[in-house]
Order: C-alpha cells, then structure tokens, then sequence
C-alpha cells in the first residue's frame, strides 16, 4: 500500500485521539483490535501512530520551539497533528527523506485543511529539517545556545543567592513566577488529555468536523474497497 494513503490513515487516527482527548497509544490499539467495517490500518499508519506516542513531547517542544506564529496548543487540530506526522518522519524515521515528508504533509494540508495551511506547514517543519540535530540520537531534545546561557546565567544568581548576596535586592526575579513558560517548557499542557480552552488559530479547525458531527476528518476506505497505489511513482520509492 503506498504511504501517503498510510499517512491519511495515520492523520485519521491521531485526529480522532486528539478531539476526543484520549491517549494515542490506547486509541490505536482500538482501531486494531477492532477495525470494524474499516479496512485494517496500514502497517506504516501503525508505526506513524506508534512513533508520534513516544516521541510526542519531543516533536511537539520542536514544533514550538521553531514556530514563529501558534504554539501547538493553538493550532487547528488537523494542522498540528499533519505536523506531528510530519516531524516525526524528518526527526525519527531516516527512511524517509526530509523532502518527501515535508511534500506529503503539504500536499495532506492542501486537501484536508485551509488556504493558509501548506505555507505554515512547509516553513514550519523546514525549519524543524534545519535544526533537526536538536534532538539527540537517543531521541532527546537538546538545548541551544542561548538556553544554555541563561541556565548557565540562573546557576550563578542561585549560588550568589545562596552564599547571601543577593538578599537585599530581589528586584531582579521579581515577576519571575508569572512569565509565560518558553516554547520548550510546555510540560502543562497535553493535547492527547487537556486541551486548553481556547484552539482559535490562524483558521478554524472546526470547519473538519463532518456535517453529521463526527470528528473523523477523512473518510475512511470500508472493509469491501480496495486502496489504490498512488499516482506518483516516488511515493513507494522515497516515501
């Protein structure tokens, strides 16, 4: 089966998990054990879903860290999570060329969300093909230049504090408490549990949900049909 079908499956299922708050990894191994008329995810679906659950902090702090509009958390459902999938293939899978991911996620967000999608995803996760050495080969998130200044900056004010200089004038951290965390630190919020109350973003992610209320964004393939190989041939060769 070619992969950009996989893709549409695996963007099927990491949609439907995120609308309903519901942990990926569990969600996934319903649709397994209990396709129903569907026909059976595809095993690339299945490694997408797979992957993007263990790795999603990471490629969600990526895609905050490099993004220069919305923070995950405001993004259209179907937008952040065509930038999971795609993440994940340039951070996580070396089997797929950093270019043919970036084209599959804008050729998902041509058909499935707004007019300004493709051009976010595309600068958005070119970026993420740019710094892709961020994240460690033991698939952990490493801290830039001027995060290791400032931590480097916090360790001396502690030790100042601490050997009893730095009583008489707290001015300095004052407010500290209430500054908005980095696009590194967004530990509190957890899109498969707790969305934040407001997703309004740059396009309404509502406008995905069918018109008979469900959330699934695509239609899927029923047991009966037979998926069709894609038109491009670089899809099964690169893809």
């Amino acid at each position: 089966m070619a992969r950009s079908t996989a893709r549409k499956r695996a963007l099927n299922t990491l949609y439907e998990a995120d609308e309903k708050n519901q942990d990926i990894a569990s969600l996934l191994e319903e649709r397994i054990a209990y396709p129903g008329a569907q026909t059976p995810l595809p095993e690339y679906a299945i490694e997408i879903c797979r992957g993007i659950a263990d790795h999603r902090k990471v490629v969600d702090r990526m895609l905050n860290r490099y993004s220069t509009k919305w923070k995950v958390g405001r993004m259209p459902v179907i937008d952040r999570n065509i930038l999971r999938i795609g993440a994940w293939e340039i951070l996580f899978n070396e089997e797929v060329p950093d270019g043919v991911a970036i084209d599959e996620a804008i050729a998902l967000a041509k058909t499935m969300s707004d007019a300004g999608s493709p051009s976010f995803i595309h600068g958005l996760l070119s970026a993420i093909a740019a710094h892709k050495d961020d994240v460690d080969s033991e698939g952990r998130l490493v801290s830039d230049a001027g995060e290791g200044a400032a931590e480097s900056e916090q360790s001396q004010a502690d030790r100042h504090n601490a050997d009893g200089h730095g009583d008489a004038d707290d001015s300095s951290t004052e407010g500290s408490d209430s500054e908005s965390p980095s696009s590194d630190d967004w530990d509190d919020w957890d899109a498969d549990l707790s969305d934040p109350a407001d997703q309004s973003g740059p396009h309404d992610g509502g406008d995905h949900i069918a018109a008979d209320g469900s959330t699934d964004p695509i239609a899927e393939p029923s047991a009966d049909s037979t998926d069709k190989p894609s038109d491009d041939p670089s899809d099964e060769s690169q893809g």
